[in-house]
């Protein structure tokens, strides 16, 4: 019997999720996208289908993935706040809740973001 890669394990986790965790207008989704160089995040409302955030390392090139996590994470936050957000949920994309992602959410509710 043939394992599935876990690249196919990931998205079909993500597939899993994502049927379940809605953005509302009350409580938007907070995804998250982690390459082997960068991490983005985005507040979207599925309501809409409007991205009321977003946030990425695309120009920041110093310092670790965790460190440039815990930078994106503090300033999701930030523009959270300006867009009136105080609390998301969080889809993690199929991915475990550890390393690099731990980093994000840790640094977005220390700015005051609740999920």
């Amino acid at each position: 019997m043939n394992r599935p890669s876990k690249l196919i394990s990931r998205l079909l986790r993500k597939q899993r999720v994502r049927a379940r965790v809605i953005g509302t207008e009350l409580r938007p989704r907070l995804t998250v996208f982690i390459s082997n160089r960068h991490i983005s995040a985005q507040i979207i409302n599925d309501a809409t289908g409007r991205t009321l955030a977003s946030a990425t390392t695309l120009k920041q090139s110093t310092g670790s993935m965790s460190e440039k996590a815990a930078i994106v994470g503090s300033e999701i936050a930030k523009k959270a706040k300006q867009a009136k957000v105080t609390s998301v949920v969080f889809d993690r994309n199929g991915r475990q809740y550890a390393g690099r992602l731990k980093s994000l959410a840790d640094a977005a509710r220390k700015e005051g973001l609740e999920f």
